[in-house]
């Protein structure tokens, strides 16, 4: 189980949102996307288990939108391509006829192909794949772990300072899949240990998450999906709960766990999903030894929505959605004498929409309320944006993009919270049969409208490659930038190269 522990957004643990739930990735990244462990701070963005609710991947079998492939079918022949022409029509039979015609049944197929070692022309063109690795069979299931192993420096420049780390990283992530006929069980994971060899105080740092989702079928147009999770990271020191001056930033941990059936009615298509999201925070630790008891922020966060869409063809279904949620903190009033349990209010209408393989995914707008219980603190509305997609313009390049808006909660007396729209794309594009080249990016923007703060830009850029050198070992490199302005000041270059083991 090592292999499902699994790297989390420290920024998302504040988080109220209803469109999509917390445990939603933003986007979900391929292996060939994520890179180096310990360089991209894109990998952060992705937390918990898939919400397979929110995307239009899950579908319930047999329908249109269906994309699944049958578990128990033969990976060599799944895709091979189907001659559909008739036997008795293909050109230049007769003349390969026998010359015995009386022995011949005019209306048989030959038992031989006319060329038995042409191929079809998609078949030709295709480059030759990697191979993957088969991964671990236990049982019904199937695990296929990775690690890396990486050597990262990280230069961050602010506040007229300068300052260098050098350190070692540690990637796990791992994948569990069912092998059923009926259902289906997936835990997914991956996490990151770091070890600073100079300039930081990090002896070993974890940061990871672990998700399971178990698919239930339950008849020919009803899916239910039975979530749960938990996950482990820390404040960065750029978040506007942070600690100033303290030299090792809250660590938070989350538990959640959610219900959702889905259910198609001919063209009309329904969910309803219940999550709940349970997070602790530890004590802060400040340079002279002090500890800040950080216990006034233990919440649990109960959200529930309704979709209802329509099918205006396969691959389009327009959908309106509406949501409410109740937090409620552990301490009625925080060390500050703030009553921070809220009620959440939304409403989203948007677009489905499935093209295949070339592109996929849902994007939706809408307006969300969080009321606050002291009526010192006021409350905050904003319009969301939300969404994400898969596209494949070409063979060998994939695209993927994310778009998110939460509401999280402040700590600051007097200031209830800020919206923060996020913005994440990744692009893979396969040079060579064993070579992966990749751009990653991502615009984070919080909104302190109303209340007493600046607004904060933070974008990151990223380059980086993966080449195979067998079925089994990876070599991945990676640079990335990231710039925060507005009420921080920060830059930080990051660079590292590392080597993959995977099954």
């Amino acid at each position: 189980m090592l292999a499902c522990s699994a790297l989390v957004a420290p920024g998302m643990a504040n988080a109220q949102t209803l469109f999509p739930t917390d445990s939603s990735p933003l986007p979900a990244l391929s292996d060939a996307q994520l890179g180096t462990a310990g360089t991209s701070t894109l990998t952060r963005n992705t937390q918990g288990p898939p919400d397979s609710t929110y995307f239009s991947g899950a579908r319930p079998a047999g329908s249109a939108l269906d994309l699944n492939v049958d578990p128990n079918a033969d990976p060599t022949t799944e895709n091979a391509p189907v001659d559909l022409r008739p036997a008795t029509t293909v050109p230049g039979a007769a003349a390969a006829a026998p010359a015995d015609a009386e022995e011949q049944d005019p209306n048989q197929s030959l038992n031989e192909p006319l060329d038995a070692g042409a191929e079809p022309i998609d078949a030709q063109e295709a480059p030759r794949q990697p191979g993957d690795p088969t991964g671990i069979r236990l049982g019904s299931f199937m695990l296929r772990p990775s690690v890396n192993q990486s050597v990262n420096t990280e230069i961050t420049r602010g506040d007229n300072a300068r300052d260098t780390r050098n350190y070692l990283a540690t990637g796990i992530r791992g994948t569990l899949s069912s092998d059923w006929s009926r259902h289906a069980l997936t835990v997914t994971g991956d996490g990151v240990f770091e070890h600073d060899l100079s300039g930081g105080n990090r002896k070993f740092e974890p940061e990871g998450t672990i998700g399971a989702d178990l698919r239930l079928d339950l008849a020919d147009d009803t899916v239910a999906h039975i979530t749960g999770g938990y996950s482990f990271s820390r404040e960065e020191t750029d978040d506007p709960n942070a600690i100033g001056g303290a030299e090792t930033q809250s660590g938070v941990s989350r538990y959640n766990g959610g219900l959702s059936v889905e259910r198609d009615l001919g063209r009309i298509r329904g969910l309803a999903a219940v999550e709940g999201v349970r997070s602790v925070y530890s004590d802060a630790k400040l340079s002279d030894g002090g500890v800040i008891d950080m216990s006034d922020r233990d919440r649990t966060g109960i959200d529930g929505r309704l979709r209802l869409g329509y099918e205006l063809s396969p691959a389009i279904v327009p959908f309106v959605e509406v949501a409410t949620g109740h937090t409620f903190y552990d301490q009625k009033r925080d060390n500050s004498g703030y009553e921070r349990s809220s009620q959440s209010y939304a409403l989203r209408t948007g677009l489905q929409f499935d093209l295949g393989e070339k592109l996929r995914g849902e994007i939706g707008t809408g307006y969300e309320i969080v009321d606050y219980e002291d009526s010192r603190l006021d409350e905050v509305g904003a319009v969301t944006f939300d969404g994400q997609a898969v596209w494949s313009p070409r063979r060998g390049t994939d695209v993927n993009l994310g778009l998110r808006t939460t509401v999280q909660d402040s700590t600051t007396p007097g200031q209830s919270g800020w919206v923060e729209y996020q913005l994440t794309s990744a692009l893979a594009q396969q040079m060579r049969d064993n070579v992966t080249g990749r751009l990653t990016g991502s615009t984070t923007i919080r909104n302190f409208d109303g209340n007493s703060g600046q607004d904060d830009l933070t974008w990151v850029a990223g380059a980086g490659f993966t080449w195979e050198i067998n079925r089994y070992f990876d070599l991945t490199g990676d640079l990335e930038y990231e710039r925060t302005t507005g009420g921080t000041e920060q830059n930080i270059v990051r660079a590292g190269v590392g080597v993959t083991v995977r099954r």
